[in-house]
């Protein structure tokens, strides 16, 4: 340990200063509090590649407190990351600029993941460990064998998220998994002391973590826990206690450096102090080819690496093919066969039964209710502490930290993981659900219970305006099919859409099937499409998703018998419908005047399509504590109530 590490890491606080000064905006002192802690483990211990940011085998490291983006975007550019020029630095939280506000997930350019919402990229951190974990056993060691570190504050610690994530990891026994906690005792209110009061030595060993306490500004002290880390035998949390804004006068320790730039005054006083006798933005050549030479360490281990990699790289290949085609065409071929009545979740378990029967990457799990989401099928082996030899995790009631840790495992590498819980939860799990869709990931979010179809848990249980609420997500598919051939259909468009995230939402109660032949056309990718008409020429569009498809299919069938005919369409995803050609959309939408809309839930998202002139039936109440049907009944979604409405409508 020597002067030169220092003078390192105060290349990393002075740019972290100079940009957040040069934007008037932004977050100096953690970045410049955990300076020395990143610097001796980007130099001595962190498994990484400049040259080629998305080699399997490198570490990940995850920025947790990501308003400390500036110290990520320093070490990017200090080490040789192609994707972060000096340029880009200067221009700090600007339009277009990859150096964001908060870390924002880019591929192949060093930075693993978005974070912003504190406790996330903790959750994500455990999803990269249980990957690799699950890879490893795979593929072996020789090609897995890495490590996750994961940065992360006082605020990460605090959210809810992270107490979820963390005991699944001390369960699951993540040797793997290393986290570095900026322990300064700051937040904005000030000392964290005005609302923490936890042991946190106390806590993280009642999670099965190690604990180690450093000071960390001592080279020393940080060297030994992390090389400690290294031979671990469950997820190790080391405590760096840190002054933020280290090196400022006036402003380190206190919370006027975490949220604002440090003032012009106050960068000259840093300056003299540190001794850093550079303009801003200026890095010395001898600084920075000494960065350089840290990040070049990597080519050499990768190269190493390549040899055991091109010896398996079929096997690899094959694993992460994923042609699930077959087992779709089977599905489908198999469900027009099928008259019964079926519930969508039950549609889906079948649908999973048939993917699960061939090794691929789709990792499943449930939030405890497995059973009731019926995302575990006879071909699931699961995922136990020190063993990742399968491909289901029992994530326990941690709708959080699964949802978190889903987009870990589908930003590591290829894995493909779904998760379920009940509708209603999407709020617990929604900041999960949005990162995926502005990381543009493959997470597919299984969420059963989807209306009060679900019948006696009544209203705690029976979501209203959840669905408007996702679909109101930018790039995130929200299907609610209408039988089993629609269900197999929307789990074929979550698996094949390699850029956008998707919620499934699925019944409790049976559906009739509305699809009576086989079509080599996947119908469900068009949005919405025509399922009955009940004379070539009609006056009537009745759109319906999911159950309430059956219940559209009866209204016109009744609407028939009073002489006002119609054509029933199935809209099992708005998402995909917006996506269309207006040709389409207009042969849809445009053929009447008059539209209606079913569906037992929030109205909001459907008056787009029905228009002024049309009517929307749902519920704009919480729903009721009884059988399902005398519900429908009690909020007037009948084919009866509904066709009589709508014929009186007519008549004005």
């Amino acid at each position: 340990m020597n002067k030169q590490n220092r003078t390192l890491s105060n290349a990393i606080r002075a740019l972290s200063m100079d940009a957040v000064e040069k934007a008037n905006s932004g977050h100096p002192g953690m970045p410049m509090g955990m300076a020395d802690v990143a610097t001796i483990l980007f130099k001595y211990f962190l498994k990484f590649n400049p040259k080629n940011p998305s080699w399997l085998n490198r570490d990940r490291f995850v920025l947790s407190a990501g308003h400390g983006s500036m110290l990520l975007y320093s070490i990017l550019y200090l080490t040789g990351y192609k994707s972060i020029s000096l340029n880009n630095i200067k221009n700090f939280r600007q339009l277009n600029s990859i150096c964001a506000g908060h870390p924002e997930y880019s591929p192949n350019s060093g930075i693993e993941t978005t974070t912003g919402p504190l406790g996330q990229g903790i959750s994500n951190a455990v999803g990269f460990a249980i990957a690799e974990e699950i890879l490893k056993k795979k593929l072996g060691k020789k090609i897995f064998n890495h490590k996750t570190y994961v940065l992360a504050g006082d605020g990460c610690l605090m959210e809810g998220i992270s107490h979820e994530a963390m005991s699944l990891a001390g369960h699951l026994k993540l040797k793997n998994l290393i986290m570095l906690f900026d322990n300064n005792s700051i937040s904005i209110d000030g000392s964290t002391s005005l609302a923490v009061s936890d042991n946190y030595k106390k806590r993280f060993e009642s999670y099965g973590w190690n604990y180690i306490n450093i000071n960390g500004h001592n080279q020393k002290d940080i060297f030994k826990a992390l090389k400690k880390a290294q031979i671990a035998n469950k997820p190790t949390l080391i405590s760096c206690k840190t002054k933020i804004g280290y090196g400022s006068p006036n402003k380190s320790g206190k919370a006027s450096s975490h949220g604002s730039p440090l003032g012009r005054e106050e960068i000259k006083l840093v300056r003299k102090k540190l001794n850093w006798k550079y303009k801003p933005f200026e890095i010395p050549n001898s600084i920075l080819n000494e960065w350089k030479q840290i990040g070049n360490k990597g080519a050499k281990l990768e190269t190493k690496w390549n040899k055991y990699y091109r010896k398996e790289k079929k096997k690899i290949n094959k694993l992460f093919k994923n042609n699930f085609s077959s087992s779709f065409n089977f599905e489908k071929k198999k469900a027009i066969k099928e008259t019964r009545s079926i519930a969508s979740r039950k549609s889906s378990e079948s649908t999973l039964t048939t993917l699960m029967r061939y090794d691929n990457t789709l990792i499943g799990g449930s939030a405890d209710l497995a059973g009731s989401n019926n995302t575990k099928t006879k071909f699931h082996k699961i995922i136990k502490p020190g063993n990742f030899a399968g491909n289901y995790i029992h994530y326990g009631v941690r709708e959080h930290a699964m949802c978190g840790i889903m987009n870990g495992l589908a930003l590591h590498s290829k894995l493909v993981p779904y998760g379920g819980t009940f509708l209603i939860f999407s709020d617990y799990c929604k900041p999960s659900i949005r990162l995926s869709a502005l990381m543009k990931q493959r997470v597919i979010f299984v969420m059963t219970h989807d209306s009060i179809g679900l019948g006696e848990d009544g209203p705690t249980h029976q979501p209203i305006e959840q669905l408007s609420g996702l679909r109101a997500i930018p790039n995130l598919n929200v299907f609610r099919p209408a039988d089993r051939m629609e269900t197999i259909e929307c789990w074929e468009l979550a698996l094949k859409n390699y850029n956008s995230p998707s919620v499934l939402s699925l019944t409790r109660q049976n559906l009739n099937p509305i699809r009576k032949k086989y079509s080599n056309i996947n119908k469900c990718s068009f949005g919405a499409y025509e399922v009955l008409r009940t004379k070539n020429k009609i006056g009537l569009t009745i759109l319906a998703s999911g159950s309430e498809v059956n219940l559209a299919i009866q209204t016109s069938l009744k609407l028939a018998k009073y002489n006002i005919y119609s054509k029933v369409i199935s809209m099992p995803s708005q998402n995909l419908f917006d996506l269309q050609s207006n040709k389409y959309k207009n042969k849809i939408l445009d053929e009447t005047k008059f539209k209606i809309s079913i569906e037992a839930g929030s109205v909001d998202s459907w008056k787009k399509y029905v228009g002024l002139k049309g009517l929307t039936f749902g519920i704009n109440d919480f729903g009721k504590s009884a059988p399902y049907k005398e519900i429908f009944k009690h909020f007037g979604l009948t084919a009866e109530k509904i066709s009589k409405t709508t014929k009186n409508f007519l008549k004005k």
